[in-house]
């Protein structure tokens, strides 16, 4: 039996979910996702792996469609509820997915898929709670569980694929680090197309009994109230997200920033990830919440591979040490081991790498060397932990023979009182190889890039100085929130 399943029967009246609606037990949670499995199986005997789609909102609706996904032997393929029709339909076709169980407020978005697929259709309603459940197959940890796809930041979206084994392997990583309990309470604002949301908040709160709430669609204020209410013990998210917090913290009465602080004081525990978290927000959000936000760095493909100490000291800049059973190693591009101190890429080994991409063998090959995972990531090791210089292909810019991180260089100017915000890029250049470009985002329009070029001038060395700048509004993220730097890259040379 799939364990993380098999765990929630030792749970069965305690609260497992919670959302705008209402909430589940873990004996509801087990009961629900049975009906949805055997209306899924409507007969046979197992789905067989079968690639079966989901679009809900974050809700108790997508817990129990996974579960009841994952029981009846099916793969689990959640589409993300923000993106377009075309990406949409990519994802159907590209996992050729067989099923798309949908709410209501997704109809229209999906609906041309009738025509353009052989794909059916399945109103959630449709799905009834008073069936008597069929007896479900028995599932076997080493058989895929899900499909969840890349950003495409290199070209076309992956769909990377995890075993059920993978993906306990990966909740016990981090319950064990972070020291999940059942009498653990988090609100999960993250989308749920992605890793972050689905194993690091849903899922290991659901392995070890603890409650998961949902929140449905962004608002700092919802967040605030719940904040305020007492009931949570543990808080998720990304930088953006934290940055959004921040300033609008920072708009609020004395009165209210107290009561916030105060209740943020008697959190255990606050992390940050999918994206380089900026020292400057880091610290903003230690002197309004008394937390050291815990860096840790993991990708779709292996789940959580490092992190920070729970206990111990956690160093802005910094993403700690390799999780239990994880091994990493940093190697040179002829796949040499570097020295303590000098920069490679992250390789990684464990029970938590995923299976492969979906009908990919040939990218499949290419992303590991000897049974390493290739990450395509930067990083040194230094004073007893990683330190991300950023993605190979976008975040080490390669000028005049020099290697430079574009996150060092975006540490750099976020100092400067007047930018809020900076994304720094490689710009292609025949006699540099590339030139160093970055993109500001301002509190203080006051302030000219000329004056920024002076300030800066002696604050980094010289080789390291962007040659070109602009300032923007706000710069391109995905919905995630993390700056998709190709198509910065595309603005800058265009500029």
């Amino acid at each position: 039996m799939i364990e993380l399943i098999k765990r929630a029967h030792g749970f069965l009246d305690r609260i497992a979910l919670v959302d705008a609606s209402g909430s589940l037990t873990y004996r509801e949670l087990l009961k629900k996702s049975a009906v949805v499995a055997s209306q899924l199986l409507d007969g046979s005997a197992d789905l067989n792996e079968a690639r079966i789609g989901f679009i809900v909102n974050p809700s108790l609706d997508y817990t129990v469609l996974q579960w009841g996904i994952w029981r009846a032997g099916g793969i689990a393929v959640p589409l993300c509820v923000k993106h377009p029709y075309d990406s949409i339909r990519y994802t159907v076709e590209d996992a050729e997915i067989s099923k798309v169980i949908y709410h209501l407020d997704f109809y229209s978005l999906i609906a041309p898929l009738k025509e353009d697929t052989a794909v059916e259709l399945i109103a959630i309603d449709a799905i009834g709670d008073q069936q008597v459940p069929l007896p479900l197959p028995e599932i076997h940890m080493n058989r895929r569980a899900m499909i969840l796809y890349t950003s495409g930041t290199t070209g076309k979206p992956k769909g990377v694929v995890t075993s059920h084994e993978n993906i306990n392997y990966q909740i016990k990583s981090l319950v064990s680090s972070w020291e999940w309990s059942k009498d653990d309470y988090i609100l999960n604002v993250l989308p749920l197309h992605h890793v972050h949301g689905i194993i690091n908040v849903m899922s290991c709160a659901l392995y070890c009994g603890a409650c998961n709430e949902f929140l449905s669609k962004f608002s700092e204020s919802a967040i605030f109230e719940r904040f305020k209410s007492g009931e949570l013990s543990l808080f998720m998210a990304v930088p953006t997200i934290y940055y959004k917090l921040i300033h609008y913290y920072q708009d609020l009465r004395k009165e209210e920033q107290v009561e916030i602080s105060t209740a943020l004081n008697k959190f255990r525990l606050m992390v940050s990830g999918s994206a380089a978290l900026p020292v400057k927000t880091l610290e903003q959000w230690r002197t309004i919440s008394g937390h050291t936000l815990l860096e840790r760095y993991g990708m779709t493909e292996m789940g959580m591979a490092i992190s920070n100490p729970y206990r111990g000291e956690r160093k802005p800049g910094y993403i700690g040490q390799a999780l239990e059973g994880v091994t990493v190693r940093l190697t040179n591009e002829s796949e040499q081991i570097v020295e303590e101190g000098m920069q490679g890429e992250i390789q990684i080994k464990g029970k938590n790498v995923f299976v492969g991409y979906y009908n990919r063998p040939e990218a499949t090959a290419e992303t590991f060397v000897n049974g390493w995972f290739k990450t395509g990531d930067i990083a040194v090791y230094e004073n007893g932990s990683y330190r991300i210089l950023g993605r190979n292909s976008v975040d080490i810019i390669k000028s005049g023979g020099y290697k430079i991180s574009a996150l060092e260089i975006e540490e750099v100017l976020r100092k400067h009182p007047a930018i809020k915000d900076c994304g720094v890029v490689g710009i292609p250049d025949e006699e540099w190889g590339e030139l160093i470009g970055a993109s500001l985002i301002l509190s203080d329009t006051s302030v000219t890039i000329e004056q920024i070029k002076l300030w800066i001038k002696d604050k980094i060395a010289a080789y390291k100085l962007p040659r070109k700048f602009i300032i923007q509004d706000d710069l391109p993220r995905n919905v995630m929130g993390k700056v998709t730097k190709k198509e910065l890259q595309k603005i800058l040379a265009q500029s």
